[in-house]
């Protein structure tokens, strides 16, 4: 009896302590990085969010060319990956048995590619193809550019969304499946009204990952978008990421530039926290649609 009366508030205490550490590393994160860009803020203040200048010579430093490349280039990954990966996890849970395992652990195992494997093959491979196919078009190309980083970009999340959505759709009981395919839903229907909106949750966490890993995504991208400190106006243009401009510079930065560098990775958390504010905000009042309580 000593033992039970003890367990359960040991078990919440541990429990508390395991998630307010979340909470804590998170608060911190945005600690350090808004401490450590002080000086950029107070030099630049929000004109550094517009700016298209970064000349370390003059110490004059703006955040618009590698925001747009990030936005630009993740916006392409998913337009691409999003509908791929769930036509793909359709079909792997509605596939033979065999089939479905084969291709399920096929999509496992491209996810566990690094993706310092992914740029190199991007850069010997992809950027020539695309070189060749602009060239056969009329357009003037090196094959580098926001259309490149955003295919290779696809191609890495695409697995993880794959997979997150693939078992999000297995969970579906299947009898409102087969209650949608009794009333004389087709295929598409019913992926469209009844697994969408069962696994609402789960395929938006799907997205998230995909979205996180293209967001924060650095080698891949150091390889095939140019490192073009610019915004980018077209799909043919060399641009950089916020990571990618992290991982060029920081190594030798100091002053002013470091405190830029500083400002560009707590732009890059506030725009992912942002997302993922929005998105739960979004879960929470279209739940009532869905049926959620």
């Amino acid at each position: 009896m000593g033992i039970r009366r003890w367990s359960d508030p040991t078990f919440r205490i541990v429990c508390f302590v395991c998630a307010a550490v979340g909470g804590l590393l998170t608060l911190a994160f945005f600690v350090q990085l808004a401490a450590a860009s002080g000086a950029a803020w107070r030099a630049f203040g929000l004109g550094f969010l517009v700016s298209s200048e970064w000349d370390p010579v003059a110490e004059v430093f703006g955040a618009w060319p590698a925001i747009a490349g990030t936005l630009a280039t993740t916006g392409i990954a998913l337009l691409i990956a999003l509908p791929l990966a769930f036509v793909s996890a359709l079909f792997i849970v509605d596939a033979p048995p065999m089939v479905s395992r084969v291709l399920g652990q096929a999509v496992d195992l491209l996810a566990a590619i690094p993706s310092i494997i992914y740029g190199m093959w991007g850069l010997f491979v992809i950027c020539p193809l695309m070189q060749t196919a602009w060239e056969r078009l009329g357009v003037e190309s090196n094959g580098f550019g926001v259309l490149t980083a955003g295919l290779i970009l696809a191609l890495m999340i695409l697995p993880y969304i794959c997979a997150v959505m693939r078992d999000v759709l297995r969970m579906t009981p299947p009898v409102l499946r087969e209650a949608a395919f009794g009333v004389g839903c087709t295929r598409w229907e019913v992926a469209r009204d009844v697994l969408l909106r069962f696994g609402a949750r789960g395929l938006l966490g799907g997205i998230f990952i995909g979205l996180g890993r293209a967001l924060g995504e650095t080698m891949a991208v150091l390889f095939v978008a140019g490192n073009v400190m610019e915004a980018p106006h077209s799909l043919v243009d060399g641009c950089t990421t916020i990571a990618a401009t992290l991982a060029n510079n920081f190594a030798e930065a100091d002053g002013l530039e470091r405190s830029a560098l500083f400002a560009l990775g707590l732009i890059l958390l506030i725009l992912s926290f942002g997302i993922q504010v929005a998105a739960q905000a979004y879960l929470r009042f279209t739940g009532g649609k869905r049926g959620e309580r």
